[in-house]
């Protein structure tokens, strides 16, 4: 039923669409003509001015084949922007089948193979008169920068039952069934500026006692479901000058909230003991990024997932992701979603590939979960 020719040519199309994080005006009008043009109800909510980005987010419904309207509502999601670099993206088929670009930009499947499938899975249903219950579509923008086009995404916008993300790393079959909370860290120290080499013991270096918070922190893999670290460590200056402020960037994720706190709180104490040994200020501020969320095997979601992955032929397995993506802010909306391999390699780089198999079976295990979402019954 997937028209592999069709699936692999929107594909190539789609990724040759520049949308860079923040840059996404010209794919979302692509995706609201395509989506119209196969007949879809096509809206777009106001989160533009509240994430920065270039475009809205997008939703498309496909109405229920008549008698089914009491079928469960289930929506997929993929994001439309592109990591960097990703303008003037030159995509190439090469005789093993694996698509990759010219090796001067990223190719852009993290997200597009996802996007692509939605669109080819609408047309083998249309076309083979699939009975389906309502399927929306959500297109989110800013995804590759926090997740800013769906944190910015009004809670309720998005009624359904249960979704899909189509934007994991792994072999198609396998579900992302739990991904972590983040929570950024943002530590500004004051120290005391006094000249380095006449009266230094005056001064209070901003940079000592950043040293010492982040040695006493606690990083890295803290546990199997908690990890933390500091990614951004600056203070400047001239050498003959006590370095009087230093401003540090970091995170912390874990799959459990009371974790998650705990690690925060473990580094936030090791600031204010540096503060108390060196005199500097420090100032220790958290933002919550997006929720965690986690299910297993006997979750319904899961569960017809695995059977729509094995009606595809393929053999299902499930994971833990160490990233977050648009499935964790849904989920935070209440809907309950996991995330779908698609089944691409080395994304965020220039060598980032996908084989034409992995968008056919990516498309083919879509396709099932309509067909198994169809004969479910409403919670």
């Amino acid at each position: 039923m997937v028209q592999q020719e069709r699936v692999v040519q929107q594909f190539l199309e789609l990724v040759q669409i520049d949308s860079e994080t923040l840059q996404e005006e010209r794919m979302a009008d692509e995706l609201k003509r395509r989506f119209a043009a196969l007949g879809l109800k096509v809206e777009e909510d106001d989160s533009k001015s509240r994430s920065g980005c270039g475009a809205n987010n997008l939703q498309a419904t496909l109405e229920a084949t008549p008698g089914l309207e009491q079928a469960p509502v289930i929506y997929f999601t993929c994001h439309m922007d592109t990591v960097a670099p990703g303008i003037g993206v030159k995509p190439i088929v090469d005789e093993q089948g694996i698509i990759r670009s010219d090796g001067r930009t990223v190719l852009g499947s993290d997200d597009k193979a996802g996007i692509a499938a939605m669109l080819e899975m609408i047309q083998v249903l249309q076309e083979n008169n699939i009975p389906h219950g309502t399927v929306k579509f959500v297109i989110t923008a800013g995804e590759e920068s926090t997740l800013r086009g769906s944190r910015a995404m009004t809670p309720g916008w998005v009624q359904a039952d249960f979704g899909y993300a189509i934007d994991s790393n792994g072999e198609v079959g396998s579900i992302a069934v739990a991904a972590p909370a983040q929570a950024k860290v943002h530590i500004h120290v004051t120290g005391k500026a006094a000249h380095a080499g006449v009266n230094p013991e005056k001064g209070i270096s901003a940079i000592s006692a950043a040293a010492k918070a982040v040695a006493r922190m606690p990083l890295g893999r803290i546990d199997h479901e908690t990890t933390a670290n500091i990614g951004s460590f600056v203070g400047t200056g001239a050498t003959n000058v006590v370095c009087d402020k230093v401003e540090l960037v970091g995170e912390a994720r874990s799959l459990v909230t009371e974790k998650l706190d705990n690690q925060l709180a473990a580094m936030k104490a090791a600031c204010d003991e540096a503060a108390r040994e060196t005199g500097a200020v420090i100032d220790f501020r958290t933002e919550r990024m997006y929720p965690a969320f986690k299910f297993d095997e006997t979750s319904p979601v899961v569960q017809l997932a695995m059977n729509a992955i094995r009606n595809a032929g393929l053999e299902p397995s499930t994971f833990h992701s160490g990233g977050g993506s648009d499935a964790n802010v849904l989920n935070g909306h209440g809907i309950p979603t996991v995330n779908l391999a698609v089944g691409y390699n080395n994304i965020h780089t220039t060598e980032e590939n996908i084989a034409v198999d992995d968008l056919v079976k990516i498309t083919r295990v879509v396709v099932e979960i309509v067909k198994e979402a169809a004969k479910a019954k409403k919670e």
